[in-house]
């Protein structure tokens, strides 16, 4: 039977480390071929002098994870600014969030060979939407904003029977319920709280938005700052803890749920230690944090610490496409020599699986080669 010889700058078989200048040997055509080794080009090419070799792209992998979405607002236009004003233009653009700018948002995950997906759900219907989805899998986060702590008993009810509701629709390889209380400061401490010991005593997987911008530890310190300014306008109130976001998360237990924690561009030495110890995953979304002035996401610091990475695309109105290929690429941009090719395909891949709390899947000998995912770049 044929065997070809499929080689690219990276290979991964979704366990330990990528391998650099690696092969893949398949045996059959279509639906039929398999995969019959893994392992580096010189040898593959020892074992199978005969197969002919077709250098494929830049990698070679099974299917990535695109850890963190906002597929409802997959119609918001895409806008390049500091922060504050792009959560001015979501709020402004409320109309154009929800069904159908999720059901678009599907399909340019689809076109970019995407099933797997961590999104921040804010539509009762977008929900419905995505546990009935066949082909996807991943995690719908409930999306929470409840800053009063005089509405957190009520709002806390109100997500537990919303969310129990939601549960009943999973399917068995399909997308699983979690939640996203929205960020440590437009959740209030009570709220924050009792949504951590619900996730924790229902399994339910976590995901937050946590030190996006400067503007939030200048917050979490001290009450003053931009984004106080901007909170204030809302009306909301906010009392300083003295820490530090990540530090202010910790000192309410909440760390101990190992929720994915999302962004973390502003982070010192001490909060990825704590990120460290309760064994989080952390999620890099290059290009809306270049496209909103969030600054550089710290790499080489989690790598110090071997804190899972995760990359996720963010939302269409602070990225470009929802393509895991540009966003992997803009990373290697941004990081240089500070991040190898084979470790960002590995945060794509085993990276991702493991901030949706899902087993990563491997490239074996005899797996159909319809698992293989090829990364052109």
């Amino acid at each position: 039977m044929q065997r070809r010889i499929l080689t690219a700058d990276v290979v991964y078989n979704g366990l330990g480390t990528a391998r650099a200048a690696g092969a893949v040997v398949l045996q059959g055509e279509g639906e039929a071929a398999q995969i019959i080794a893994v392992d580096s080009l010189e040898r593959i090419r020892q074992r199978f002098p005969e197969a002919p070799i077709t250098r494929v792209g830049f990698a070679l992998s099974p299917p990535p994870v695109n850890a963190h979405t906002h597929l409802d607002l997959s119609r918001l236009p895409y806008f390049r600014g500091d922060y504050l004003s792009f959560i001015r233009h979501v709020i402004k653009s409320q109309q154009q969030r929800g069904l159908e700018a999720a059901r678009d948002g599907l399909a340019e995950l689809r076109r970019h060979g995407v099933r797997v997906v961590g999104d921040i759900v804010a539509r009762e219907e977008v929900m419905t939407l995505l546990l009935s989805e066949p082909a996807l899998s991943g995690v719908a986060y409930w999306e929470v904003i409840g800053p009063d702590p005089a509405e957190a008993e009520r709002i806390f009810n109100e997500t537990v029977a919303k969310v129990r509701a939601f549960r009943r629709l999973e399917r068995p390889g399909g997308v699983r319920v979690g939640l996203s209380p929205h960020t440590p400061h437009t959740v209030s401490a009570p709220l924050l709280q009792k949504l951590t010991q619900f996730a924790h005593t229902d399994g339910l997987p976590l995901q937050i938005h946590v030190a996006e911008t400067p503007f939030e530890a200048a917050l979490h310190r001290t009450g003053m700052g931009p984004l106080a300014e901007f909170m204030r306008t809302f009306g909301a109130s906010w009392q300083p803890s003295g820490l530090s976001p990540v530090g202010y998360l910790a000192s309410l237990g909440v760390l101990e749920a190992r929720p994915t924690l999302v962004h973390m561009v502003h982070v010192d030495e001490e909060d990825v230690r704590a990120v460290q110890r309760a064994g989080c995953a952390v999620i890099h979304c290059p290009r809306s944090n270049e496209a909103l002035e969030c600054g550089r996401f710290p790499w080489e610091r989690y790598a110090k610490h071997g804190v899972d990475v995760a990359l996720g695309t963010d939302s269409l109105g602070s990225a470009p496409d929802l393509s895991l290929e540009a966003e992997l690429s803009a990373a290697a941009a941004l990081h240089g020599s500070k991040a190898s090719p084979l470790a960002l395909v590995r945060a794509a891949v085993k990276g991702g699986y493991r901030a949706l709390g899902l087993p990563p899947p491997r490239i074996n000998r005899g797996d159909s080669a319809s698992g293989l995912y090829i990364w052109r770049g």
